[in-house]
């Protein structure tokens, strides 16, 4: 029998802890079907199919909030064999709704291992299914483009294949989700410098927006002395200026940018306020949005720690960490004036050197730059590490020019000796 909507636990899977794997099978929307062994708990996992490219890094992968109602399928044949610990772990839990490899590791083999990744999947209720040619799963998507599609085991495994498909096909599409505030924080907390290696005050503070943050991001800020207030996902202007920020930053996070009118809303608040801002991920398609472009889902998206990218001001390669569907739609040549003409002029800084997509946009009148990946890469790798200092510097040329000016921006009622 399948499991109903009613049925789910917190993780989107309606699970019980296995005795032995299981028979299992991953059922896509148009009807493919592979069968396999079940991986984690036992139950159902309905979500997007997507792959993920990296060679390590899985449990950074999975506790990703980017990934939220999505069935990630790992293309590295060999998962597993680390085991998982407290200290890898990007977020609060484990996010994918569900989880697919090919050769999952009978045992880890690592001295800061603390349990097995079945046990830790098993554990957060997320269904999974082992022993499928990834292979093909990954073709597959990259010929018919990213769908819908259901891991099935236990007595779930049972039903017919067209009550499967039929399962599949009434799950809710990517397109049209809102995630952001499913993910994020309820509660705002900050992250100090001092606790991550600064000596001396602070050199900046900054209200950062989680949308789905990933962990290591406030702590890459405060390595470099920035003060990180995480705001959640709902927070208004008012709550930005609450703690004074010197900038702002917006995360990445999971759905469709059309859904992120609030977020958007905000954001021309904050550049109307010309406060330097930073976006990577969903930060980079809210910052598209809030000039006027477009966005649009991509036939499967870019997903894992070795993308090519192109700075086109240096002509650079960057090799970056990237978890998208969707992406901003913004003329590649030249400068050009927003659609939403008092925000200036903006170029398109940096592109993907496999399908020529936006991967950043930097604006030429404000202070603001975003870009379409992830930076903090903890799992590697570290190319794009910079544009922390990037940002600083913008915050820092911001505040010169404001003295210069004899004035400050509109949400900041700090003295300089407070800074």
């Amino acid at each position: 029998m399948i499991a109903t909507e009613q049925d789910k636990s917190e993780s989107g899977t309606a699970a019980s802890v296995p005795t032995a794997p299981e028979p299992a099978v991953l059922v896509l929307e148009d009807g493919r079907i592979f069968r396999g062994r079940s991986y984690g708990a036992t139950g159902t996992a309905l979500g997007e199919a997507v792959f993920a490219t990296g060679m390590t890094g899985y449990q950074e992968t999975i506790t990703d909030p980017s990934y939220a109602r999505q069935l990630v399928v790992q293309t590295a044949p060999h998962i597993g064999n680390t085991g998982v610990n407290k200290d890898d772990a990007e977020s609060r839990r484990i996010w994918v709704a569900g989880y697919v490899v090919r050769d999952a590791a009978r045992r880890p083999s690592n001295w800061r291992s603390e349990r097995s990744l079945d046990e830790e999947l098993t554990e957060q209720g997320v269904v999974g299914i082992q022993g499928v040619d990834t292979r093909a799963i990954t073709r597959h998507l990259r010929e018919h483009k990213t769908m819908r599609a259901g891991i099935f085991s236990g007595d779930a495994a049972r039903a017919t294949d067209k009550e499967l498909v039929d399962a599949v096909l009434a799950s809710a599409p990517m397109e049209g989700s809102r995630l952001a505030e499913e993910v994020s924080v309820d509660e705002a907390y900050t992250v100090e410098p001092a606790d991550w290696g600064w000596e001396g005050e602070p050199r900046f503070s900054i209200a950062a927006i989680d949308l789905g943050i990933k962990r290591m991001t406030p702590i890459r800020f405060a390595e470099r002395g920035v003060r990180v207030h995480v705001l959640p996902a709902t927070a208004t202007l008012e709550d930005v200026k609450a703690v004074n920020p010197d900038g702002v930053f917006m995360s990445n996070g999971p759905g469709d940018p059309a859904t992120a009118d609030t977020q958007v809303g905000l954001l021309r608040s904050v550049l109307d306020a010309k406060l330097p801002y930073f976006g990577i991920c969903f930060g980079n398609q809210i910052l598209g949005r809030a000039l006027g472009f477009g966005t649009y889902k991509l036939r499967y998206g870019h997903r894992g720690i070795n993308q090519p990218v192109m700075d086109r001001a240096t002509g650079k390669v960057e090799i970056t960490s990237q978890n998208h569907g969707f992406a901003v739609d913004a003329p590649l040549a030249g400068d050009s004036v927003a659609p939403e003409e008092r925000f200036g002029r903006v170029q398109v800084s940096h592109v993907s050197l496999n399908d020529d997509v936006v991967e950043g946009l930097n604006c030429l009148d404000i202070p603001a730059f975003s870009v379409q990946y992830h930076p903090e890469a903890a799992s590697g790798p570290h190319d794009a590490a910079y544009l922390f200092d990037r940002f600083i510097d913008l915050m820092e040329s911001t505040k010169t020019a404001a003295a210069n000016a004899g004035t400050t921006t509109s949400t900041d009622s700090k003295t300089e000796d407070k800074k």
